[in-house]
C-alpha cells in the first residue's frame, strides 16, 4: 500500500466569491478538501509515499475527486466506491472583525454511512509505518465511529503509527454520542496527538489550569502533562496556537510534549491571510513528515508550524509548498520577494 495511509472524508467545498456571504451572487468556487486528505495531499508534495482511505459515490462527482487525488500523487486503493453522495461544505471567507464561516452539508454522505467490516484494513495497512485519523470521522456517525475504532485496532496489531488530529467539531456531533465518550476509546491506540484546548476539554476530560494562569503555551503545558497521565500510550502530543486579531491578521505558533520534555515553537505573525481552513491540517503533515525522517522533537514542531504558517497563503484546504520552501522560512530565507 503505502507509507502513510490517512482515513477520513473527502469533500466538496464550496466557497462565496472574494468575501461575500453565501448567495450574495450566485456563483462559488468550488474545490475539495477535508481534514485527513488535507493532510495527505501536504504529505505527497513532501515526497511521502501516502494513500487516502474513505468513500466516495460511484458518480462522477467521486470520479473527479479520485483524479484528484491521484494528480497529487495520492494513492486512492483505499477508497470504497458506495454511497449515494459526496460530503459538502460551504465557505464564507472572513474579512476584518468577520471571522470565516463554515456551514455542513454531510448528513447521510456516503463515508458517514460506512461501518466497521467495509474496509480491508489489513490489506490497506498492509507495509504502512503510519495512520493519520481525526476527531472529525467518528463525529458523523455511529457506524463511522466504529470504522475508525477498527482502523485504530488493526494499526495497533500491525505496530502501525497512529495519529490523530482531535479537531472537536461542535457541529457534528448529532447523534446522540458524546464526543468523550467515543474519542476517549479511540485515543486509548494513538501515539501522536494533535490538540487544542477545546479538544482537551469536549474530547478527552481533561482539564487544567497552569500554576501561573499564564499564556497559551503555559495552558497546554499542563493540559498535555494531565493527559499524559491519563492516556499512558501517548508518546507526543503538539498543538497550534492563533492570536486572532482580525480575520485577516493572526499571530501563529505551537507547542509540543514528548516523554522527554516540552517545547515551544518560534511565533509567526502573519499579517495577510488568504485562507486559514487547511492550515492546522498542514501542521499535522509537517509533524508527520518530520517524524518520519528522524527529526528532533524541537525540529518537528518548528517544520510543522513553519508549514502550517505558510499555508495561511495558499486559497484552498490543500497545502502547495515543498520541503525546500518550508525550510527556506525557517532558515529567515526572503521566501515574499520575487522569486525569479
Amino acid at each position: 500500500m503505502a507509507d502513510v495511509v490517512c482515513f477520513g472524508e473527502i469533500m466538496l467545498r464550496l466557497t462565496a466569491p472574494g468575501h461575500e456571504r453565501l448567495l450574495q451572487s450566485p456563483r462559488f468556487e468550488t474545490a475539495l478538501g477535508g481534514a485527513e486528505t488535507n493532510v495527505a495531499v501536504a504529505l505527497a508534495g513532501f515526497g511521502i509515499d501516502v494513500a487516502v482511505a474513505t468513500a466516495l459515490p460511484e458518480n462522477p462527482i467521486g470520479d473527479a475527486a479520485v483524479a484528484a487525488l491521484r494528480g497529487f500523487g495520492v494513492g486512492t486503493d483505499g477508497i470504497s466506491r458506495r454511497g449515494k453522495r459526496m460530503g459538502i461544505y460551504y465557505v464564507e471567507t472572513g474579512s476584518g472583525y468577520l471571522g470565516t464561516r463554515v456551514t455542513y452539508d454531510r448528513t447521510g454522505s456516503a463515508l458517514a454511512t460506512v461501518g466497521p467490516c467495509d474496509f480491508d484494513w489489513p490489506a490497506i495497512l498492509a507495509g504502512a509505518r503510519w495512520l493519520h485519523i481525526s476527531g472529525i470521522t467518528p463525529a458523523l456517525s455511529e457506524a463511522a465511529a466504529d470504522a475508525t475504532r477498527t482502523a485504530v485496532e488493526c494499526a495497533r496489531k500491525l505496530d502501525v503509527t497512529v495519529s490523530c488530529d482531535a479537531n472537536y467539531r461542535s457541529k457534528l456531533w448529532n447523534y446522540g454520542a458524546s464526543p468523550a465518550s467515543v474519542m476517549k476509546e479511540i485515543v486509548t491506540g494513538v501515539d501522536v496527538l494533535v490538540a487544542g484546548a477545546d479538544d482537551f476539554r469536549e474530547m478527552l476530560d481533561v482539564v487544567a489550569e497552569p500554576a501561573d494562569g499564564g499564556d497559551y503555551g503555559s495552558i497546554f503545558e499542563a493540559l498535555s502533562e494531565q493527559a499524559m497521565t491519563a492516556y499512558p500510550n501517548l508518546s507526543l502530543m503538539a498543538g497550534t496556537w492563533r492570536d486572532v486579531r482580525g480575520a485577516n491578521s493572526n499571530g501563529w505558533s505551537g507547542c509540543l510534549r514528548c516523554r522527554d520534555g516540552f517545547h515551544r515553537a518560534r511565533y509567526y505573525d502573519i499579517g495577510h491571510i488568504a485562507d486559514r481552513i487547511g492550515t492546522g491540517d498542514a501542521f499535522s503533515a509537517g509533524l508527520i513528515y518530520s517524524l518520519l525522517n528522524d527529526a528532533s522533537p524541537g525540529e518537528a514542531l518548528e517544520f510543522a508550524v513553519a508549514t502550517g504558517c505558510l499555508n495561511h497563503a495558499i486559497p484552498g484546504d490543500f497545502h502547495r509548498t515543498g520541503v525546500n520552501e518550508v525550510r527556506a522560512l525557517l532558515s529567515g530565507e526572503g521566501l515574499a520577494r520575487v522569486q525569479r
